[in-house]
């Protein structure tokens, strides 16, 4: 029907040879972070010395994470890079998908708490002085100190039990104390995301057993992410949803405790001969080492 004019004509004409609009995305809904850490190809070294090699892994959040593995096979060292304290030389780490070494300093430290393994106190500080210290990310310039950054620190205080203690100068604490002090410190940060280098170390059985004990009411309560370095198996197996298992900088396993935990991985990682049985309290993982390793510690005890 050539001729007639169009009954509906266009009120916008498209001009010859520019393509028709496409229909504008709905936006897609903000997603809430997981807070899930994951390594690619990931090399760590000391000078030329490789550490970790090629490391591929993934940390569920929303979880309890230990790292186990022989001494010197990189445990420490893959958590602080994890935490971006050490550079890697190949590979990257993500948070949530995202670089964390294109992350600024601030935001990467409001959501990601660290204990180190060997924390340097500063000269003549007092426990709440330090503890203190885990609010400086939350401070803007020239804002005062609130009464909810002061609430964090004594409830930090509490839940460690140093509370008695926040007059103390830090060198003349105990290692246990000391060691507690510097969790105070990552809990005042007050992160969804917490790294622990060997939190259990100084401590005497009743107090790792109440530092683990916090580590889980924490996860329980707010849903944190944590990461650990421990040494104790049975420890790591009880408190862990996720155990990452290292040999010479090296990926053994990966996996909920129950699923990586058997003698045939103790024996090619850890070279001890074991039985690996439920534990009569909680059912999770028990190494129990036989043969000379067995004797060893009972010589040992």
């Amino acid at each position: 029907m050539s001729g007639l004019s169009d009954p509906n004509p266009n009120p916008n004409p498209i001009p010859a040879g520019r393509p028709e609009p496409r229909p504008a995305r709905p936006q897609e809904p903000h997603m809430p972070p997981t807070n899930q850490l994951s390594t690619q190809g990931l090399d760590l070294r000391y000078g030329e010395r490789l550490v970790v090699g090629g490391l591929d892994l993934t940390l569920p959040g929303g979880a309890v994470t230990a790292i186990v593995g022989p001494n010197a096979c990189g445990k420490s060292t893959l958590l602080r890079g994890l935490s971006r304290l050490l550079a890697p030389t190949a590979g990257s780490v993500t948070l949530d998908g995202a670089d964390i070494h294109r992350m600024s300093a601030r935001a990467l430290a409001l959501r990601m708490g660290l204990l180190p393994q060997q924390p340097v106190t500063p000269e003549a500080i007092t426990v709440e002085a330090l503890v203190r210290l885990g609010r400086y990310p939350h401070q803007r310039l020239l804002s005062p100190w609130s009464a909810a950054d002061q609430r964090a620190v004594d409830e930090a205080l509490e839940r460690t039990g140093t509370a008695a203690l926040r007059d103390q100068p830090v060198d003349r604490l105990s290692g246990g104390q000391r060691q507690r002090a510097w969790i105070a410190l990552a809990l005042a940060q007050d992160t969804e995301l917490l790294l622990l280098d060997e939190p259990t170390t100084f401590l005497d059985l009743r107090h790792q057993l109440d530092v683990l004990d916090l580590v889980a009411a924490l996860h329980a309560e707010a849903g944190r992410t944590v990461v650990m370095v421990l040494h104790d198996l049975g420890q790591a197996a009880r408190y862990a949803d996720h155990m990452v298992v290292l040999k010479d900088g090296r990926l053994a396993a990966a996996g909920a405790p129950g699923e990586v935990l058997d003698a045939d991985l103790v024996r090619s990682v850890f070279d001890v001969e074991c039985r690996v049985i439920p534990d009569p309290e909680t059912g999770t993982p028990l190494v129990v080492p036989k043969g000379s390793a067995a004797r060893h510690i009972t010589a040992s005890a």
